[in-house]
């Protein structure tokens, strides 16, 4: 087997093995470190040259918006309370029309048995003239 004399210490096949696999896993971890580094520096750059948006725009957009919220409310309120009076007059409409209809009853009732009643009265009449004996 090979064997390696370095600083008075030998390496022989198996602890080569050892500082092979320890060398490269500090090469691993240095170029680890060092890429999270370089990574670290232009995310600060990034963020160093970060300018934050103008939403100004946006904010006027919603004040308009908002304006006109307000102005269709004003008019929803405006008709609900006209709708209101509305409904309440149709509803004084429909009392005054009820109380009209049951007068119409009261009065087509008795012009009914008034008719009845003058019929009535006719047919007596002509009964009775008939069975005079001067009719004839």
């Amino acid at each position: 087997m090979a064997e390696i004399e370095f600083g008075g210490v030998k390496f022989t096949g198996g602890k080569m093995m050892v500082v092979i696999t320890a060398l490269s896993t500090l090469g691993g971890a240095m170029w680890g470190g060092f890429e999270a580094y370089s990574r670290y520096k232009a995310m600060e750059e990034k963020i160093a040259a970060f300018q934050t948006p103008d939403l100004s725009h946006i904010e006027k957009s919603l004040a308009v918006q908002n304006e006109k919220m307000d102005s269709i409310q004003n008019e929803v309120g405006i008709v609900m309370q006209e709708l209101n009076m509305i409904t309440g007059d149709l509803r004084d409409v429909k009392l005054d029309v009820r109380d009209e209809q049951k007068r119409l009853y009261v009065l087509e009732t008795a012009t009914q048995k008034d008719l009845l009643d003058i019929r009535k009265s006719i047919r007596e009449q002509i009964e009775e003239a008939l069975k005079n004996p001067l009719s004839q």
